[in-house]
Order: structure tokens, then sequence, then C-alpha cells
């Protein structure tokens, strides 16, 4: 991957036009409660709210709305543990096009049946045991779709980045912005945006202490791959991020801050009890980045971007009970 072909803050802006009136324009929320605790004036960028309930839309369906008519005939192929799926399923739908997902076993119940019922078809492995990609490569060399990851692809990083956009372009001078990280296609999109639209602002990723390849990866200065992490954060059990979201974190982040699961429970109560929110436990890893990652933000404008709110409510229940 050359410096040349990395997306741009140009492809963010195309992706956003193709985006306009079918994806949401969420809402940035506040919170007194917040603002006093961090001593902070903080703005949720509510990505929970966005049709399948995680900014992953944006991506697939920026993707996707890029296909040659042979490729739409042909159809998409995706593997995700279930934001990317839903997001692929759902953007097929729209577009008039066959899907097929490879997905963990183990993935919530919800996210499962919401992809199938977007209409795709639904292959399901081991997570701990096989190479989700190997079977994906196998099934794509079948079939004849086209493959589209959940973040290593410059149009699924352009079309994450209007999310931080939108943010941007509703409170324009944010000092720090907080992102939850897994395979790091939000986090690189984000600083796109951040770098065009609010160079001052200081972005950090955030992600499980458990699952800290982004981490070990951007500290190193080469990707680093580690076991799949056990961690409450399904969508950010990967195992090393990708050359091309690596390739524009490495340039611009701050820093990379990790949380515990406790962390993201705590979080995960606040926005329930607070905020009377639906959020994720990997979409409370901004958050928990925020008050928990060692940044001295007293007196600043901080930005929070809320990933998703796909949790099966059960173990939400559980997570709140504790």
């Amino acid at each position: 991957m050359t410096q040349a072909a990395l997306p741009t803050f140009d492809d963010v802006v195309a992706a956003a036009q193709r985006l306009q009136g079918v994806a949401h324009r969420t809402p940035v929320l506040t919170s007194r409660t917040m603002n006093d605790q961090l001593g902070a004036q903080v703005f949720f960028k509510c990505e929970n709210l966005q049709r399948i309930g995680a900014f992953k839309f944006r991506g697939a369906y920026n993707a996707l709305a890029r296909f040659t008519p042979e490729q739409r005939k042909g159809g998409v192929l995706a593997f995700s543990s279930g934001n990317h799926a839903q997001a692929i399923a759902h953007a097929a739908q729209l577009l008039d096009m066959p899907a097929l997902i490879v997905m963990p076993e183990d993935a919530p119940a919800s996210k499962m049946a919401a992809t199938r019922g977007y209409g795709a078809q639904v292959v399901t492995y081991n997570r701990f045991t096989e190479d989700r990609e190997a079977i994906t490569r196998q099934l794509g060399a079948e079939r004849g779709m086209t493959l589209i990851p959940p973040y290593n692809h410059g149009d699924v990083i352009a079309g994450q980045g209007t999310a931080a956009k939108e943010l941007l372009e509703e409170v324009p001078d944010l000092d720090y912005l907080f992102v939850c990280t897994g395979g790091g296609g939000l986090l690189s999109g984000s600083l796109l945006s951040a770098k065009a639209l609010a160079p001052q602002c200081k972005v950090y990723g955030v992600e499980p202490e458990a699952g800290n390849d982004m981490q070990q990866s951007f500290r190193s200065g080469q990707i680093v791959k580690i076991p799949t992490p056990h961690t409450i954060a399904d969508g950010a059990q990967t195992q090393s991020p990708g050359d091309i979201t690596f390739a524009i974190i490495r340039q611009h982040v701050q820093d990379i801050l990790t949380v515990s699961d406790e962390q993201l429970v705590q979080c995960l109560r606040f926005y329930a009890e607070r905020m009377k929110i639906v959020v994720e436990p990997t979409g409370a890893l901004s958050l928990a980045g925020a008050l928990h990652g060692g940044v001295a933000l007293a007196g600043a404008r901080v930005g929070v971007l809320i990933s998703g709110g796909n949790v099966d409510l059960d173990r939400l229940s559980r997570f709140l009970a504790d």
C-alpha cells in the first residue's frame, strides 16, 4: 500500500455526498453530569442511533454504492462479528444485490438475527480455532462475490470518516476526540476528517486492555498481531490493524489508550441511567478512554464518538445488574 493510494479527506467528502439522504445524520448529545465529572464540555456523537445501530452502515453503503454493474450482479461477501455484517446486509438490500456474511458462531444473537433479517445469507465459524479470512477467500472464489472487509478498505474508511466530519461541522472547535478502536476503520476515517477540519484537535483511539493490538502496533511502529482477545467489547476483538488503517493512524493519532471491561460496564451504566441511551460495550470504549485514559481534559471541549448500540438486552441487563 503506497502513500498515494491511501484514502484522503476528499474521499470522505465524496462519501458524505453518497450517504446524503441514506445514512442518518446522528444527533450530538451533551450531559451536565459528565461535564461536571470531567470538568470539561463533552459532546457525544451518537452512532448508536445510526441505521443498523452503528457507524458501520456509513462505510458499507459507501463501498457498495461504488460497485460496478458486474459486481452488483455477483454480490458482496463480508466477514464480521456483527455490526459490519448488518451494515453490509442492509446496504446490499437497499442496493438490490446478494450478500453472504461469515460470522463467528458466538456473535450476539441480535446481530446475527438482524443480519439474516436484512436478507443476507450467514455462514458461521469458530473465531478461536478457524481463520475467517481463509473461509471468506474460499467462498469468494467459489461464488464470484466481491469482498468488502470490515475496516481495511479505502471506501469503508472514507465512509466511516463521515461521522467525525458531521461532529466537527456541528462542534468545530473540539480540543480532543476519543474514538472506539477495533481494526481502525472508524479511527482512521476520523483522523482524515479531524486533520482537515480541526487540525488542533488531538485524536485518541481507545481499545480493550485485552486486545491492545493497535496500541502495540502504534508504539512499535509496525503491525503487531495478537491472539483473539477475550473482552466484552465484541466489536473490538481484532487481532491486528489493517495495513491501510495503520498507515493513517500511525501518522496522525495522538495515542492509543486501553480500558478494562469493568470500566466499559461503568460507562454502559452511565449511558443507560443518565443519558437514557443503549450503547454496546464496544461503543463505550471512547467514553471509558476519556474517563480513565489519563488525558488532562479540564476546561477542554471533548468529542466522544459512540460507535454503536447493538447489544442483546439480556446481556446488557446482566452488565447493569453487576
